[in-house]
């Protein structure tokens, strides 16, 4: 596997606790699923899967809370379309502010029986960090909603050294990923995370510490 450490930053962030039915509320910091996308919107290929390792926690967590307007009904293409005035609904949130994070994650290169020859580890590992350093990406990271923009960059955490807040506590149980090994049955999976002094180390997908 290779790795690397992005730095992420934002003004909002909302990552959904999924108890919470009716208002949004956030969990404390990132969540893994989360930290991944981040990866996979500047490098996303078949042959490659990322994982989350460690998240360190730059800035101090904060709150804001905020009453939005959201529409309450999914647009389809066999619909007459969606009248915003008929659907609008309007839900308080609680959402983080002015986060920072720094995210490591490494992917695995598990190529098709067919890939070609150039298909390599090394030559994705090049392409991500060709991409993250001049800040390209295939979509717009966000955190946790699609509305809250981040922007990033690639670190090497030898030589551009940031301490984590000086904050222990538990976390509880998180959200880890979505289980879509069964499309017909798609389930959740949760672990304990805790935070150590602004780090929370993230356990391997198959470990006992990941639960559906």
């Amino acid at each position: 596997m290779r790795g690397f450490c992005l730095e992420v930053n934002g003004e909002y962030a909302c990552f959904t606790r999924p108890e919470m039915k009716v208002e949004r509320v956030s969990y404390d910091v990132i969540t893994p699923s989360a930290a991944r996308a981040i990866f996979e919107a500047v490098l996303w290929k078949p042959a490659i899967s990322w994982h989350v390792k460690k998240i360190e926690v730059l800035s101090p967590i904060r709150w804001i809370s905020v009453r939005r307007n959201e529409v309450g009904k999914v647009a389809s293409p066999r619909s007459e379309g969606i009248f915003i005035e008929e659907e609008r609904q309007q839900r308080a949130g609680l959402f983080l502010r002015d986060v920072n994070y720094r995210l490591y994650a490494e992917f695995a290169f598990t190529p098709s029986v067919d890939a070609k020859s150039d298909e390599t580890e090394a030559k994705y590992a090049a392409m991500f960090e060709r991409r993250a350093k001049n800040g390209q990406c295939f979509n717009q990271p966000y955190l946790g909603c699609r509305e809250f923009s981040c922007s990033f960059k690639l670190i090497d955490p030898s030589i551009d050294i940031s301490t984590p807040i000086a904050e222990t506590r538990n976390l509880g149980w998180m959200l880890y990923d979505m289980d879509l090994s069964d499309p017909k049955n798609i389930k959740p999976l949760f672990f304990r995370a805790q935070m150590s002094n602004g780090t929370i180390i993230i356990p391997d997908r198959n470990s006992d510490e990941v639960r559906g």
